[in-house]
């Protein structure tokens, strides 16, 4: 298994689906959005500078919304996740 470190989380990725409004389908620019995906795995969390550990705020299982380009995409035992970091999540799906 994948363990992030620092203010990383591993996302798996969801798929987006192909909208069309009338029955035209959206130019690709026009359907690029934020994405969403499910926390897989997230780090311990990052050193404070008197030496105690921050936690992050999310956490495995939970939904999240974070933009296209964010992120490193990264492929292992044959899935492709996505490696964020904190910041580049914009909100937690409920």
């Amino acid at each position: 298994m994948l363990k992030p470190l620092g203010d990383r989380v591993i996302v798996k990725v969801q798929e987006q689906e192909e909208e069309t409004v009338g029955g035209i389908v959206l130019a690709n620019n026009a359907k690029e959005k934020p994405q969403t995906g499910e926390i897989v795995a997230v780090s311990e969390g990052t050193l404070a500078e008197d030496g105690k550990r921050v936690p992050l705020s999310v956490k495995n299982g939970q939904v999240v919304m974070f933009d296209k380009y964010a992120g490193s995409e990264v492929k292992y035992e044959g899935e492709d996740y996505l490696v964020l970091h904190e910041k580049d999540i914009m909100a937690v799906v409920e």
